[in-house]
């Protein structure tokens, strides 16, 4: 890009701190540090349109994890891991709450469910047993029982008779969050340049040179918040994971009202505008889903279908309205990286498929690294 001197001098001279990625993560980042260092100059790079990745593309629950989750994640992490996981999700909730308001982002707290289908007894059972263990573990977090099973009253079929119910659990209108996100970080004087790519970066003593697909500039910090495609970047331990999802047409009458985890939350599917958005199923390919390619595949979207057909809507008449995918980032590890990298690079990747839970405070975590 030939750019001009006006457009060098505004844009792209004396940038004090620049965020790849305006998802979640790298708006909080904005914002909190707009709030340190209010004089400061700060600019977001985003690669697409829109904020790419998973935060325009999510499904929208507000969640901290399904019962089978948690007693997963007790098998490969410590009681007090995932307490603090817990704990940074809720939190992170709030902070998102709080900034943006309820009513803006379109927070309904419609409950939670997480249905077990018939011929998975071993997770039904499990579940069963735990459930007084994993509430006592909760209590000192929310003071009272948060899992309890009752009868399926939703009508789906080819699942046990009753289901897990967590009465915190909530979604929120994920356009609406995002417009609002983006119209908050503008409105401080922070620009975004959007369809630009970082391909590299280097680092002297003083400042960073970026390199992206349309020009090179310097920046004094550099805030990586890109999260499914951090390894483009060269950041280690984070893995790309597509989700696939479909969304129906409107559904007069629709009974079905909260947020939905299906077969160890590998499905998931929630009501909004009286359609039923269902995704997931990337279990069925988990090596073509490493991928960072927005696109749908055939063996999941006939899943995802047939779940609609048989499991979800039985009795109900529907048509496929749209269908996209995002892209989380991935480890072995739950916990977010969020670290320095160099004297004036740091990151905030690795959200688990968690953005919405912890994408506000991974971003404040991420600003409050830099002195």
């Amino acid at each position: 890009m030939n750019l001009s001197y006006w457009e060098t001098k505004t844009w792209l001279a004396n940038i004090d701190f620049t965020i790849v990625g305006s998802g979640i993560v790298g708006l909080n980042c904005a914002l909190r540090l707009k709030q340190r260092f209010p004089n400061s100059k700060i600019l977001i790079l985003e690669k697409g349109i829109l904020p790419q990745g998973a935060s325009t593309k999510n499904a929208g629950f507000a969640c901290f994890g399904s019962l089978s989750e948690i007693i997963y994640d007790l098998q490969s992490h410590s009681k007090e891991e995932v307490l603090e996981l817990i704990k940074k999700r809720i939190n992170g909730l709030q902070i998102l709450r709080k900034n943006l308001g309820d009513k803006t982002i379109g927070y309904q707290n419609l409950g939670g469910f997480e249905l077990f289908l018939e011929s998975n007894k071993i997770l039904y059972d499990s579940c069963k047993s735990q459930q007084k263990e994993i509430n006592e573990l909760l209590f000192p977090i929310f003071n009272a029982n948060v899992f309890s099973f009752k009868d399926n009253d939703f009508g789906f079929k080819n699942i046990k008779s009753d289901y897990c119910f967590n009465p915190i659990e909530g979604q929120i209108d994920t356009g609406k969050m995002m417009s609002a996100l983006l119209n908050k970080v503008q409105s401080l004087g922070i620009k975004i340049l959007n369809n630009i790519t970082v391909e590299s970066y280097s680092e002297d003593k003083n400042a960073v040179t970026i390199k992206t697909n349309q020009f090179e500039f310097k920046t004094k910090n550099l805030c990586i918040a890109t999260n499914g495609f951090a390894n483009h970047l060269n950041i280690e331990k984070v893995k790309p994971a597509r989700a696939q999802v479909l969304i129906t047409k409107p559904i007069d009458n629709l009974h079905i009202k909260g947020t939905f985890h299906l077969d160890e939350g590998y499905y998931y599917f929630r009501n909004i505008d009286n359609r039923v958005l269902l995704g997931g199923g990337r279990h069925l390919d988990f090596k073509t889903e490493e991928t960072t390619i927005f696109a749908q595949t055939e063996i999941i979207q006939n899943k995802l279908e047939d779940l609609l057909k048989t499991t979800i809507l039985p009795t109900t008449n529907f048509e496929i309205d749209h269908r996209w995918s995002g892209i989380m980032g991935v480890g072995k590890h739950k916990k977010p990286m969020v670290k320095q990298l160099s004297n004036h690079v740091f990151c905030g990747v690795r959200l688990g498929g968690m953005g919405i839970a912890i994408g506000s405070i991974v971003g404040k975590e991420l600003a409050d690294l830099i002195e």
